[in-house]
């Protein structure tokens, strides 16, 4: 008798159960409480965006504004690395006027994994989506055409994203079309790379010193202080 053929596993697909996301455990009530209301103010524009992810989002802000890390008032944006690549998983906030100004998909890096970014890191050639807060820096013209830099402001995570030249731009894998046609979206070397007819828009809105969260499993932030987050929220609000 010949021997049985060896079994041969077929892929295994992303899991598209999501990653828990922890709870902030030092938010003040009073904190907590306008993050729900703004998350609900925000409507149907933001009904995927998880409230936890925006909590943290809010309390990164928050605590990095004060410090001059960043300097644009009132406005932040947030990608859910942990949503499918089909999903657009960019959110750009107007926290005062509570409004979604863009959404989009946006690509994670092609070390990071599949439908979901599973895997990160701030390691040169990694081609990985690195965790952190940023600060958006100039636009310049260069491989990708029409560019915006970011530094990132999490030491070990994404410090050394600025040097990898990971930066928002556009990329024909990162739209509609190519999800229908292949399933998903395309991946950068590690760069947040967005839709070529939403791009420009986005870009300009996030003008020099604003501020970016990439959220993903394992994220971890000296900047996810609640206690001071509530404090300058007593303070100024969102301003």
């Amino acid at each position: 008798m010949a021997p049985a053929a060896p079994v041969v596993s077929a892929p295994v697909p992303d899991s598209l159960r999501l990653s828990p996301v922890p709870a902030l455990a030092t938010i003040p009530d009073t904190l907590r409480q306008a993050i729900q209301q703004l998350h609900a103010a925000l409507g149907p524009a933001a009904a995927e965006l998880r409230p936890e992810v925006l909590e943290q989002a809010c309390v990164g802000y928050l605590t990095l504004h004060p410090t001059g890390r960043i300097e644009r008032a009132g406005l932040l944006a947030v990608a859910d690395m942990d949503l499918p690549n089909t999903t657009e998983r960019l959110w750009v906030i107007d926290l005062q006027h509570a409004k979604v100004l863009h959404r989009s998909l946006v690509a994670h890096g092609q070390g990071s994994g599949h439908l979901r970014a599973r895997r990160f890191s701030n390691e040169e050639k990694s081609a990985c989506t690195s965790l952190g807060f940023y600060r958006t820096a100039g636009t310049y013209d260069g491989i990708h055409g029409y560019s915006r830099r970011i530094e990132g402001l999490d030491k070990g995570q994404n410090a050394n994203a600025f040097d990898r030249y990971v930066v928002l731009h556009a990329a024909d894998y990162v739209s509609p079309k190519y999800v229908q046609k292949y399933g998903h979206l395309g991946y950068s070397r590690g760069c947040p790379a967005l839709p070529p007819e939403q791009f420009k828009d986005i870009i300009a809105t996030l003008r020099v010193g604003s501020m970016l969260l990439v959220s993903g499993p394992g994220l971890a932030s000296r900047w996810l202080d609640g206690g001071a987050a509530g404090r300058r929220f007593l303070q100024r609000g969102w301003r």
